[in-house]
């Protein structure tokens, strides 16, 4: 089961660093309203341009913070969590300027993906050293 929830966390995270990063100036037909950039799809919502750049920090930031946790354990939770929850705002935000269904379907395979890690997520005691065998693991 872990395995579902480290796809989930891998590829929720490369989802948003690509919406961020690659796909920010691009049209999509995935964008809010009649939008065919980032800032124009946040416009669309209502929301001012400072609120783009805080919710995009913060995406990047968890993002960043779940592919980290890939080999550091104890951040996955809370970076799908918090990621999680932002996605909902996401949806919420298509389901106000009354977006087909289609429009939503990123949003909820990022949220999906991000639940999937946050419920699946080790512990840091399951934290294993990368690239040695179990037996090599020092006590703790």
């Amino acid at each position: 089961m872990k395995i579902i929830g480290k796809i989930g966390q891998a590829g929720s995270a490369l989802w948003i660093l690509n919406v961020w990063f690659n796909r920010f100036n691009k049209d999509t037909g995935y964008r809010g309203g009649n939008a065919t950039n980032m800032r124009e799809e946040f416009e669309e919502y209502g929301l001012p341009e400072p609120v783009m750049y805080a919710v995009g920090a913060t995406k990047v930031s968890l993002a960043t913070m779940m592919l980290i946790g890939l080999v550091k354990p104890k951040l996955a939770r809370p970076a799908s969590a918090g990621l999680a929850t932002l996605m909902v705002g996401a949806i919420g935000m298509h389901m106000k300027v009354k977006d087909p269904l289609k429009r939503s379907i990123p949003a909820i395979s990022v949220f999906t993906g991000a639940v999937l890690a946050a419920a699946l997520a080790g512990d840091e005691s399951d934290e294993q050293t990368v690239g040695l065998p179990h037996s090599a693991q020092v006590e703790r």
